[in-house]
């Protein structure tokens, strides 16, 4: 029994304890949400009415650097060094007794199918390209924005599939590590346009155009192929943009804004694009471990555990915001909610609600501080306290700290960072 490979049971707990970065808001939008604050540039990415709240008519505005964003998300696994540890003690030991044999077999399954149902870790990171958002604003109060992009998010989870004697000595399963990720390289085009002063405030309306590249990608690892390349097959995997697929997204949005209160709601991706992951299950030309990898995949989806052709379908999502403010926007109250809930490239629910407290400086050495709280309502519903600070009108460094946390660790469950500098308004 000795046979069954325990590198890949330690594979489980390294993917979990070190891979662990997710997908999140970026620059200042990780405290704000989605509420559009003339503070800061990078929040009119969050409604394409927002741009045109940007700047001055016939004025240019640009970003400078970032942000640049990362963080992380795990599911609890306070558990899984001592579950890794007894599956160790259960599988390295020699049974003569068959009873014995099934009865730690029995165990073995306890606990892999525990692992497979509780654990998983998710890691992302975005960056503007440098000088993005551009917003200009024509004589005739329109708006032109011009974005651009890159984002990458990865989920690692374990499938568990019961382990049976093989041969008579030795331990097989088709548990494996699944790892499926997404990059997208995007380009966007807006415009925004004041469509009156119907009473003491401003309609603004606005529809962006994005220009999607997605490579998505899945592999699995299992656990009792010892010729698998294992975590450096990981690491080649995250990169590769091999089957990078073309798509176009339409945004729409509209802000009421008065002196001192904003109302918003914007419509994302109301086209709903959609984008294919690679087709597992080809075992055409294989031999060695790759046609026992690929044997194995087509097991796990006879058995209902897997889709061998898998699309990602950017749905449609619609965000509400209300703010009460300043009439320059220093000081505001905000608070954001997606209505609806949609799936990320990786298959986790998304539907946010936040809310915040800032004050941006118009004093060059006395900081901009915000603060706030926001919850995801679907899928991990894991909650989180942010904070954010802007240094010299330009430094903007914003921090999301989940609430949540595994038992006996000080790390949370889930953080997210982002780093920016801009241009002072």
């Amino acid at each position: 029994m000795d046979g069954f490979s325990m590198r890949y049971l330690t594979l489980l707990l390294g993917v979990i304890s070190v891979n662990a970065m997710a997908s999140f808001s970026v620059g200042t939008s990780t405290v704000l949400g989605s509420y559009a604050n003339r503070q800061s540039l990078i929040t009119s990415l969050s409604n394409p009415a927002a741009p045109y709240l940007m700047t001055n008519v016939q004025s240019l505005r640009v970003g400078f650097l970032g942000p640049l964003s990362l963080g992380y998300e795990m599911s609890d696994v306070s558990d899984l060094e001592d579950q890794v540890d007894q599956l160790e003690v259960l599988l390295e030991r020699n049974y003569s007794d068959p009873v014995a044999a099934n009865s730690a077999r029995e165990q073995a399954n306890s606990i892999i199918a525990d692992i497979g149902s509780t654990s998983y870790v998710k890691f992302s990171g975005a960056l503007q390209v440098p000088f993005m958002p551009i917003v200009y604003k024509t004589a005739n109060r329109g708006a032109f924005t011009l974005d651009a992009s890159a984002a990458f998010v990865s989920r690692a989870e374990v499938i568990a599939d019961d382990i049976f004697v093989n041969g008579g000595e030795e331990l097989a399963s088709d548990t494996a590590v699944y790892l499926k990720r997404a990059t997208d390289y995007r380009f966007g085009l807006g415009y925004s346009q004041l469509f009156g002063r119907p009473v003491s405030g401003a309609l603004i309306l606005g529809g962006k155009l994005n220009v999607h590249s997605i490579a998505l990608g899945q592999k699995l690892s299992f656990l009792t192929n010892e010729d698998d390349n294992g975590t450096d097959v990981f690491g080649d995997f995250l990169t590769n943009r091999d089957n990078a697929q073309s798509g176009i997204s339409l945004d729409l949005g509209a802000i009421w804004t008065a002196p001192n209160y904003q109302l918003g709601v914007a419509a994302t991706s109301i086209n709903e694009p959609e984008f294919d992951f690679d087709a597992l299950g080809d075992c055409r030309g294989l031999s060695g471990s790759d046609l026992s990898n690929c044997n194995g995949i087509i097991r796990l989806s006879d058995k209902g555990k897997l889709a061998l052709n898998e699309t990602y379908k950017m749905n449609a999502q619609l965000t509400v915001d209300v703010a009460v403010m300043s009439t320059n926007q220093n000081w505001s109250l905000a608070g954001s909610y997606d209505v609806n809930s949609v799936s990320d490239p990786v298959g986790d629910k998304q539907q946010w609600a936040v809310v915040s407290l800032s004050y941006f400086s118009d004093n060059l050495y006395f900081p901009g501080i915000r603060v706030g709280y926001r919850k995801n309502q679907e899928g991990s519903k894991l909650s989180y306290a942010t904070v954010g600070a802007t240094f010299f009108r330009r430094l903007d460094f914003d921090v999301a700290y989940g609430l949540e946390r595994q038992k006996g660790e000080t790390l949370p469950r889930s953080l997210y960072l982002s780093l920016g500098y801009n241009f002072a308004f």
